[in-house]
């Protein structure tokens, strides 16, 4: 029997894009350009948010 699980709501920060490569603007020894890559700090690079937790209010 199939599990159906509900897709995650995909991040608002980077629209599914988490990672990304960005050239530095030098170039190695061998002459290919020297790149760094960064992570969505918002989804920390899944693409994905979490789901809302309900809140519970105490006292109230």
């Amino acid at each position: 029997m199939p599990q159906h699980i509900r897709p995650r709501p995909i991040c608002g920060h980077c629209d599914g894009f988490p990672t990304v490569t960005i050239t530095t603007g030098t170039r190695t020894p061998n002459g290919q350009r020297q790149t760094i890559t960064a992570h969505c700090p918002a989804c920390r690079g899944t693409g994905h948010t979490t789901t809302a937790r309900a809140h519970t209010w105490i006292g109230a």
